[in-house]
């Protein structure tokens, strides 16, 4: 979980910077494991809840997720 959470906190950097991983809707992870797009939203949704992102960072990301997962 503590993994998964870094995982997302270093993503949304990059998703934030502009920096975004390409059009394939999920993110592999140290070549090992796979996050899908629902699980980075449900990650997403945690981090605003604990307040480790504000809305507007959640937004950008969320945006950003979207966009990217078509």
């Amino acid at each position: 979980m503590a993994i998964r959470f870094t995982v997302l906190v270093l993503a949304l950097i990059t998703l934030i910077t502009g920096c975004a991983f390409g059009g394939d809707a999920s993110v592999k992870v140290q070549g090992t494991s796979t996050i899908t797009t629902g699980q980075e939203l449900q990650d997403l949704q945690r981090a605003l809840a604990e307040n480790a992102i504000t809305q507007e960072e959640y937004e950008a990301a969320k945006k950003a997720l979207l966009r990217r997962s078509r």
